[in-house]
């Protein structure tokens, strides 16, 4: 029963993080916990979810609007 539990606790998650994508550092912290308390109950952990937590993590350490990229050059006299 406790993974039937969680995998509509993940749905409801899911649908959260497609509605609020502005919240995705939030969404993301409790998509980790969830996955946690899955690993924690010996329970499979989804390896598409595992997949998305590892994807939401490397997009919110990437700098908004390419800002990674070498700024332009100052205009000199």
């Amino acid at each position: 029963m406790a993974f039937e539990q969680f995998r509509l606790q993940l749905a409801m998650l899911m649908d959260e993080i497609a509605k609020n994508p502005a919240d995705a550092h939030e969404l993301q912290e409790s998509l980790r916990e969830k996955l946690g308390e899955m690993q924690a109950l010996g329970l499979p952990l989804p390896a598409d979810l595992v997949g998305l937590e590892e994807y939401l993590e490397e997009d919110l350490n990437r700098p908004p609007g390419g800002a990674d990229l070498d700024p332009a050059p100052e205009d000199q006299p």
